[in-house]
C-alpha cells in the first residue's frame, strides 16, 4: 500500500497512550525493525510526549515508516492554533517534513475550508506530504477534498462498530486510505473463537484479518508497547478468511454492539 509516497505493510501502530521511557524508545526501533508499516500519534497525545518519544527514538525516520500525526482537536482548529501545532509537531518529531498529517476533528465553529487551508499551505511549502482528515462521515469528506486533497480518512471502526461501512466503501472508490482506529475493540463476533481456533491465531489477529480483508483500502492502528504483540498483530497479514468466515464475523454489526 502506498502512503505518502511510501510502500507501507497494511498494519500499523497507534501510539496514543506513549511515553518517553527508554523501554517505549527500544520498542519503537524494534517495531521498525520487525515491518511496521506506520505510527499514528497526534500532538494531544500524552500531552505532547507521544510526539517526542516517536522523534527521540525515530529520527531521522526510518525507510518504509509512515509518522502520521494530528492537530486540531476539541475546538482547537483554528488557523491560528494549527500553525503552531504543526510547527510543533514538526519540532517533536524532530523532522523537516511530516508524511501524513491530519485535521484530527472536524471543529463546527471553524469552517472546514479554513482548518484544512492551514494543513495544505504547510503541504504546499514542503512540509507536509500528504493530508488526512479523522472522525468524518461521507459528506464531510467530499466536503474536505473539494478544500484540499484527501489521501487517508481516520475513523474508528472495526468488526463489530461498522457505522462507517460507507466511508470505507467510498475511499476504497476514491484511492483514499481508510485507517481505522481501535480495530480489535469492543465485542466479539459469536464466529471468533471458533474462527481463531482454526487459524491457531488470536482473536485480535482474526479481526485484523477481517478488516484487511474487507477492503483494499484498509490500515489498521492497533496500538501496544509489547513488542510480541506487535509482531502478533503483524501475524495478521498472512491469514486468509474463507468467504465463509469473513461473512460469518461481519454478521456482528455496530447495531449489535453499540457504541458508548
Amino acid at each position: 500500500m502506498m502512503v505518502a509516497g511510501k510502500e507501507v505493510t497494511r498494519i500499523g501502530l497507534g501510539t496514543n497512550r506513549l511515553a518517553s521511557t527508554p523501554e517505549n524508545h527500544a520498542f519503537l526501533r524494534e517495531a521498525v525493525a520487525a515491518g511496521l508499516g506506520l505510527i499514528d500519534t497526534a500532538h494531544v497525545y500524552t500531552g505532547g510526549d507521544s510526539e517526542r518519544t516517536i522523534g527521540e527514538a525515530l529520527s531521522p525516520a526510518p525507510d518504509g515508516v509512515v509518522i502520521a500525526t494530528k492537530g486540531g482537536y476539541a475546538g482547537s482548529s483554528s488557523p491560528e492554533a494549527l500553525r503552531a501545532q504543526i510547527d510543533q509537531s514538526l519540532a517533536s518529531l524532530r523532522t523537516d517534513v511530516i508524511d501524513l498529517y491530519y485535521l484530527h476533528r472536524v471543529d463546527p465553529k471553524v469552517p472546514l475550508e479554513e482548518s484544512l487551508g492551514v494543513i495544505a499551505e504547510f503541504q504546499e511549502a514542503g512540509r507536509i506530504k500528504e493530508i488526512g482528515i479523522s472522525a468524518v462521515g461521507v459528506e464531510q469528506v467530499e466536503a474536505a477534498r473539494s478544500a484540499a486533497p484527501v489521501a487517508a480518512v481516520q475513523n474508528h471502526y472495526n468488526v463489530t462498530d461498522r457505522d462507517s461501512d460507507d466511508v470505507v466503501d467510498y475511499c476504497e472508490e476514491n484511492g483514499i486510505v481508510f485507517v481505522p482506529y481501535y480495530p480489535v475493540k469492543r465485542g466479539d463476533p459469536p464466529a471468533l473463537a471458533e474462527i481463531a481456533e482454526r487459524h491457531d491465531a488470536s482473536p485480535a489477529q482474526i479481526k485484523l484479518a477481517w478488516l484487511l480483508r474487507r477492503s483494499p483500502a484498509m490500515l489498521p492502528i492497533p496500538g501496544t508497547h509489547s513488542i510480541e504483540h506487535l509482531r502478533e498483530n503483524l501475524g495478521a497479514l498472512e491469514i486468509e478468511l474463507t468467504d465463509e468466515e469473513f461473512d460469518a464475523l461481519g454478521q456482528a454489526t455496530s447495531e449489535r454492539y453499540p457504541s458508548g
